[in-house]
């Protein structure tokens, strides 16, 4: 599973004395354990597609925060966050490319805009970006 994989990192991290990897796995690892929280509550299971996603609005939240210092001119802080970001894009499975999702969308006997996300929520989910697939599918309607 991804999280065993991030929990080896993390120690992994702390031997090496990586901070920046330390601060980055110790978010990750928090988020991941809030969210089994939730889902305890419900008696769900977390699943590697729900670790996946959690990376996934990890990143982003990233993003936002490397512009900001890079709109303050803070250098060093950016560099820290775009290390951060490749650790975490290492733990992702490999995204659908943008001919793939037209493929799977041409295979589908249904093409209405619901069944397409559903079929691709359902067996995509952690490898495609939903808005990219929304995008393919308003090309090929």
């Amino acid at each position: 599973m991804i999280e065993d994989n991030i929990k080896k990192a993390n120690i992994e991290a702390m031997k090496n004395k990586d901070t920046v990897a330390r601060a980055f796995y110790s978010v990750l690892m928090n988020k991941i354990m809030l969210e089994k929280i939730a889902r305890r509550e419900s008696g769900k299971e977390l699943t590697d597609a729900d670790v996946s996603n959690i990376i996934q609005k990890l990143i982003k939240e990233l993003s936002e925060e490397k512009e900001n210092y890079a709109k303050v001119g803070n250098t060093e802080q950016v560099q820290n966050v775009s290390r951060q970001i490749e650790i975490a894009s290492a733990y992702l499975p490999k995204m659908l490319s943008r001919e793939e999702i037209k493929a799977i969308i041409l295979s589908l006997a249904d093409k209405s805009v619901p069944n397409v996300m559903k079929h691709f929520k359902a067996n995509y989910n952690g490898q495609v970006d939903m808005r990219l697939v929304q995008e393919v599918l308003k090309g090929v309607q």
